[in-house]
């Protein structure tokens, strides 16, 4: 049977921030599940580091596991502490920023393709 979610423990209990280390000076990034529907990725940020503008074609919902991020929906700043999750709207322009160093979880949901 195949796995739609990999790099993860199966029938397992674990903590998900263990599953992804702050480096220094990077952003790490672990994927969990990519395909057409959905993406799931733990990232790592070190303290500074940050994701630059952008947007996305589904709505991308962050949850923060240590520490705090800052996150930049559509101009507006919005300070997510662990265990605070935030929805950043589809095709509205967003950023991440790391005043210190913090874990989350992203979870993109995205519109169905139609034929």
């Amino acid at each position: 049977m195949k796995n739609y979610i990999k790099n993860f423990p199966i029938e397992e209990v674990t903590a998900l921030a263990g599953e992804v280390t702050v480096a220094k000076g990077q952003v790490v990034s672990k994927t969990l599940a990519q395909n057409d529907a959905v993406s799931i990725t733990l990232f790592a940020f070190d303290e500074g580091e940050e994701i630059g503008t952008h947007d996305s074609t589904g709505d991308a919902m962050v949850n923060v596991l240590e520490g705090t991020g800052e996150f930049t929906v559509d101009g507006v700043k919005y300070e997510v502490k662990a265990g605070e999750s935030l929805i950043m709207p589809a095709k509205k322009p967003h950023s991440v920023y790391a005043k210190e160093a913090f874990k989350m979880l992203l979870i993109v949901v995205f519109p169905e393709k139609t034929v």
